[in-house]
């Protein structure tokens, strides 16, 4: 395979290594993965994504069998050299302490896209878009009968 061609779509970055015998290359589809996924393990995070309409779009296209939006809605990410910045759009569930949830949100992110990929995390912004109410949850069928 040849270093500047890529399997995902997504910017693809070099990772150079002084000394290293090739190249190593990270998409940022990769890190907006990691990302989402480490996001979603904080207690307190209802789901990635806008609040409302931009909701329950998110919530149809995760339906979509082989939709590649799974894991990255909510999630975008600037991949340089060395470093990225990463920016998420949330909705906290009520009653969580958003600082809290925000604080474990970057603590969680930061570890891991660090520890998978090697690069270093210079931010990561949280825009939280919506509060999760219990009752709120869109039906499971929109068929009507």
């Amino acid at each position: 395979m040849h270093p500047e061609r890529t399997e995902s779509p997504g910017t693809v970055t070099p990772l150079n290594e002084e000394g290293a015998a090739g190249r190593t290359t990270i998409s940022s589809l990769v890190v907006q993965k990691v990302a989402g996924l480490a996001t979603r393990e904080v207690a307190g995070i209802h789901t990635l994504g806008g609040g409302g309409v931009s909701r329950a779009i998110g919530a149809l296209r995760e339906r979509i069998p082989g939709s590649g939006t799974v894991t990255t809605t909510g999630v975008s990410v600037e991949v340089g050299e060395k470093q990225t910045a990463i920016d998420l759009d949330v909705v906290v569930e009520y009653g969580a302490r958003i600082t809290d949830v925000a604080r474990a949100v970057r603590r969680n992110v930061i570890t891991a896209v660090e520890q998978i990929t090697g690069l270093e995390v210079i931010e990561v912004n949280i825009a939280v878009n919506d509060i999760f109410l219990p009752g709120e949850e869109e039906p499971e069928s929109t068929r009507v009968e």
